[in-house]
C-alpha cells in the first residue's frame, strides 16, 4: 500500500463519517474496519455505520422482557458552569420490561423537542433534575448466536486471541456488554475507548447523541 505523505492524508477536516456496506462488505469485519480507515474515519474518533438491511442481529425482542437488570444505577450529576461530577447510585434489580416502563414514563420520557440541537441543549440545562436510571454493564450479549457478521460476542479479533489463547478476560473489552438507556441516561468516554476501538449497536430505540 503507498504512503499517504505525497498528498493530504484522508479526511483532513476530521468530519464524522457515515458508512452504508453491502451485505457482501458486510462480512469480513476486518477487511471493512481497514478500508474505512483508507478513508481517514478514525481520525474524527468516531464513525456511523448503518448495516445493510437485510442483516438482522436477533430475530425478534419480543422475548426479552423478563431479561432481568441486575444492578440499575441511579446517575445523579451535581455542578454547574460546564464542569459537572456524576455519581452513581446502584438501585434494586428491575426486568427489561419494568426498565421500559420507567423510561416512558412522564418523569423519565424525552421531552418534546425541534431538532437533536434542541435535545442537546434541553440536555445540558436539566442536567442536574431528575436523576435517570440506567441499566449498565449487563454482561452478555443479546445476538443471536448463529449470527457471524459483527457479532460483538465474536469479533474474530486479536481481543478474541487474548481470550481463547491466553485465558484472560477483561469484562467489556474482549467480552460484550449490554445496556439499556433513557433520556438523560450518560455514558462516559473511558480510558480504553481511547486506546482501543470501542464498538456499539443500537438495537432498538431512540437514537444515541
Amino acid at each position: 500500500m503507498a504512503a499517504q505523505s505525497l498528498g493530504s492524508p484522508p479526511n483532513p477536516s476530521c468530519k464524522i463519517m457515515t458508512f452504508q456496506p453491502t451485505m457482501d462488505e458486510f462480512k469480513d469485519f476486518n477487511k471493512y474496519l481497514a478500508y474505512m480507515e483508507s478513508k481517514g474515519a478514525h481520525r474524527a474518533g468516531l464513525a456511523k455505520i448503518i448495516p445493510p438491511k437485510e442483516w438482522k442481529p436477533r430475530k425478534s425482542y419480543d422475548d426479552i422482557d423478563d431479561l432481568m437488570i441486575p444492578a440499575p444505577i441511579q446517575q445523579i450529576v451535581t455542578g454547574q458552569s460546564g464542569l459537572f461530577t456524576q455519581y452513581n447510585i446502584q438501585k434494586k434489580p428491575m426486568t427489561v420490561k419494568e426498565f421500559r416502563q420507567l423510561a416512558n414514563s412522564n418523569m423519565y420520557c424525552t421531552p418534546r423537542h425541534l431538532d437533536f440541537e434542541d435535545l442537546e441543549r434541553k440536555y445540558w440545562k436539566n442536567l442536574t433534575f431528575v436523576a435517570p436510571i440506567y441499566g449498565a454493564d449487563i454482561n452478555g450479549s443479546i445476538y443471536n448466536k448463529d449470527v457471524n457478521e459483527w457479532n460483538i460476542a465474536h469479533l474474530n479479533t486479536i481481543l478474541d486471541i487474548v481470550e481463547e489463547d491466553c485465558g484472560i478476560s477483561i469484562e467489556g473489552v474482549n467480552t460484550p456488554y449490554l445496556y439499556f438507556g433513557m433520556w438523560k441516561t450518560t455514558f462516559a468516554w473511558h480510558t480504553e475507548d481511547m486506546d482501543l476501538y470501542s464498538i456499539n449497536y443500537l438495537h432498538f430505540g431512540e437514537p444515541k447523541s
